[in-house]
């Protein structure tokens, strides 16, 4: 196709003089537009100040105040002496002197976008006095909410992410502007001294706390570019966080925190969000996470974060970083129609000794300086639909290639397959030692342990525990929609190598670290056959607490039926096997003539039938040996007799659970009549009762004899090993007070 020659083309002169005629009238217009609303503009900002203050007064019950406001510029308008008071409420802010100035070109599309903001001696004061908030307008719900309409995520995220940045000002000029919060256990001031922004760049200096701290903000600022890239840190010190340990029991605090956001994009109904957030040296405690500070040398994550029209996410182009690993992250929550949950995690083939020393200081103690080789890869997915919390989708594995352990941390992990001293804790105080081998008379041999009982226990606390490798991903499964179903952390999914580990290597506080630390040594440990199963199993049976200071089966076969693990029965079995839970309440399992109580018999049927299933025992219609069953005589006198709701709540307590204290209702005593009182005629409850403190004087003397006896034991069982005489004398002493304040516990009872 031939193009016409341009020089050839001739415009009519009379469509020239009518385009220029209407631009001519166009800028006359603006013209006169821009001078009415010049002379105007007065008027027109103090209606604006007007419509404002019966806003804030109608909708918010708030009292606006301006001193003064006129305009400087073209587009800048000067404001002094400003304050907002709430209704009934303390002063909320104040300003002594505000200039601002608005860009013109995104005003004619109806954005406002701040360009300059100067600011003096201005003071934002939050109180919470005695539950009186004077910042509670900004939690007033809409009176209409007869209407409900499904909010678009991604709209709203991206509508709220251009108003945030467009009411960053390019330029930023704040002196003396003071942050204060006090409520009736807490107060906290932040001084801005200087915060400036010129040429995009941040600088500002906070004094915390009237010279506690001095914080810096320093870094790249271009909001209209979406571009932002700042730094927090403190003059000499950690940054720490206001309030957070004294709310939250949480110590949190850090030497550099940076935030960066490089892009935001909106299309085809979904934000995307692009940043980076980092810190160094952050110290992190918390009793729930661990009894230790954690310490994160240097960590990090690029985070793009996707919202769409009812989900949020962070997809999985996002990177951790976490000293010399790195991981991609997925997480994902749907609103609705249905609230659904997805955690995708994978950081691919890495060097197993980079894993390791990525660690965070303080968190994993007994592995700290171990040394390995090879390479490892994690995967972990968790898909759960709260419409269908019972099809929770689980999956985690840690695959290696070639890896071995050269040197063991602080704790050999193979000591468990020769004699050892196992020391067991009662909340955090150490109990009295024992040697798990030969060297100790209730040592038992697995070989010498009775099948029904090893049966009886693996069928209830982990029936796959030859063919499993540490982990049953199934029963970890269902303890999530347990968990999730009662909203609380009920069911655990251990297995009885995870339980060992607790036991032997950890110890029994209740932390994440703790539970995370115990996942990686069992792995450890199935994964590189550190031990057989048999010896596990073996030594399991010999350091589990069987009830109150009952350590190992041999104590606990000859404490409650006075025999050996060998000869135990099929319903002695299943007894001992419904107290490895909450082996504190063992006692509670019994009635005072020595049989157990009823409410015991569908968890006989219901093992005892699991065993049968799987070739373990014979069909049995009478209970499987639950009628047979009894507590050794001397042991009778010490059961208590409590209701039966009392010992069933008392036996569903878990491990980790300590026993309620019964209270013991004594019966009441009949007042003697008139005629007792007149002739002095005894009431024969008076009698009984005089019979009652005979008996419990010759307890309390077999009791104290039993303390002794208990306490020598345990002299005799001190480990010696690289002990002077100094410090054995010393645990020969604690071991003595212990008993002697038992004794006088004891003593007290009876006499109450």
């Amino acid at each position: 196709m031939q193009l016409p020659d341009l020089k050839k083309i001739h415009i009519n002169p009379k469509y020239i003089r009518i385009a220029a005629i209407v631009l001519a009238s166009l800028f006359v217009l603006l013209g006169i537009g821009g001078y009415v609303a010049y002379s105007k503009r007065e008027v027109l900002l103090q209606k604006a100040i007007a419509k404002a203050k019966d806003k804030a007064r109608s909708k918010y019950n708030l009292d606006l105040q301006i001193g003064s406001a006129h305009f400087t510029g073209l587009s800048t308008v000067a404001f002094s002496d400003i304050t907002v008071v709430p209704e009934h409420r303390d002063s909320l802010l104040s300003i002594k002197q505000f200039q601002v100035s608005v860009k013109l070109f995104p005003l004619i599309f109806g954005n406002v976008k701040l360009a300059d903001v100067e600011m003096e001696q201005a003071h934002l004061n939050l109180t919470d006095i005695k539950h009186v908030r004077n910042f509670d307008f900004l939690f007033k719900k809409k009176r209409d909410s007869t209407i409900k309409t499904r909010v678009d995520l991604a709209e709203l995220s991206s509508n709220l992410i251009n108003q945030v940045l467009y009411k960053i000002p390019d330029n930023l000029k704040v002196n003396n502007f003071l942050v204060s919060f006090k409520s009736d256990s807490n107060s906290f001031t932040a001084l801005a001294q200087t915060a400036l922004i010129k040429d995009g760049h941040l600088t500002s200096t906070i004094n915390i706390n009237n010279g506690l701290a001095l914080w810096h903000f320093d870094g790249r600022m271009h909001p209209s570019d979406k571009d932002i890239d700042i730094k927090l840190y403190a003059d000499g010190k950690k940054v720490e966080i206001p309030f957070v340990e004294k709310r939250y029991h949480l110590k949190a605090s850090f030497d550099t925190a940076s935030v960066r956001l490089s892009k935001v994009e909106h299309s085809s109904g979904e934000t995307r969000i692009f940043g980076y957030w980092g810190v160094r040296n952050l110290l992190i405690n918390h009793p729930g996470l661990s009894s230790n500070d954690i310490v994160i040398p240097d960590g990090g994550i690029d985070a793009n974060l996707f919202v769409g029209q009812n989900y949020l996410s962070l997809d999985s182009s996002s990177t951790i970083h976490l000293k010399k690993i790195t991981a991609h992250p997925y997480l994902k929550y749907t609103l609705n129609p249905v609230k659904i949950y997805e955690l995708k995690l994978n950081t691919g083939w890495q060097n197993a000794q980079d894993i390791f020393d990525s660690f965070p200081t303080g968190m994993f103690e007994s592995l700290e300086g171990i040394q390995v080789t090879g390479k490892l890869n994690y995967n972990l997915n968790i898909f759960l639909n709260t419409a269908h919390p019972d099809d929770v989708q689980f999956d985690s594995r840690l695959d290696k290639q070639a890896f071995n352990i050269v040197k063991y941390g602080k704790t050999d992990l193979s000591r468990l397959n020769k004699v050892f001293v196992y020391t067991p804790y009662e909340k955090g105080k150490p109990m009295g030692p024992h040697i798990i081998g030969p060297e100790n008379s209730y040592y038992t041999p697995l070989d010498q342990i009775s099948p029904n009982l090893r049966n009886a226990v693996m069928t209830a606390e982990d029936p796959s525990f030859y063919t499993n490798h540490g982990f049953v991903e199934e029963s970890i499964r269902k303890s999530l929609a347990t968990d999730f179903k009662d909203k609380k952390f009920k069911r655990g999914g251990s297995t009885i190598s995870m339980q060992l580990v607790k036991n032997t290597f950890l110890s029994r506080e209740k932390t994440l670290a703790r539970k995370i630390e115990e996942i990686l040594i069992v792995w450890m440990i199935e994964n590189n056959r550190i031990m057989s199963k048999n010896r596990m199993l073996e030594v399991y049976f010999n350091i589990i607490e069987w009830g109150r200071n009952v350590y190992g089966i041999g104590e606990a076969s000859r404490y409650y039926f006075g025999k050996s693990p060998s000869e135990l029965t099929v319903g002695e079995s299943i007894y001992l096997a419904s107290i490895v839970p909450h082996p504190k309440t063992g006692l509670y399992s019994f009635m005072p003539d020595g049989s157990l109580r009823p409410g015991l018999a569908g968890y006989f049927n219901l093992i005892g039938n699991l065993m049968a299933g799987h070739g373990k025992l014979q069909r049995d219609s009478s209970n499987y040996g639950f009628y047979d069953v009894r507590l050794k005589e001397s042991l009778r006198r010490e059961v208590a007799p409590v209701s039966t709701t009392v010992a069933d709540s008392l036996m569903k307590q878990n491990d980790d659970d300590e026993a309620a204290p019964v209270v013991l209702v004594e019966p009441e005593v009949k007042k003697p009549s008139f005629l007792q009182r007149l002739f002095g005629k005894k009431d024969t409850t008076t009698k009984k009762e005089e019979a009652k403190q005979q008996d419990a004087k010759a307890k309390l003397k077999a009791d104290i004899e039993k303390l002794k006896e208990e306490e020598k034991r345990k002299e005799d069982l001190i480990d010696t090993a690289g002990k002077t005489r100094k410090e054995i004398r010393q645990e020969k002493k604690r071991l003595r007070n212990e008993e002697k304040e038992a004794e006088k516990a004891l003593k007290a009872l009876v006499k109450d």
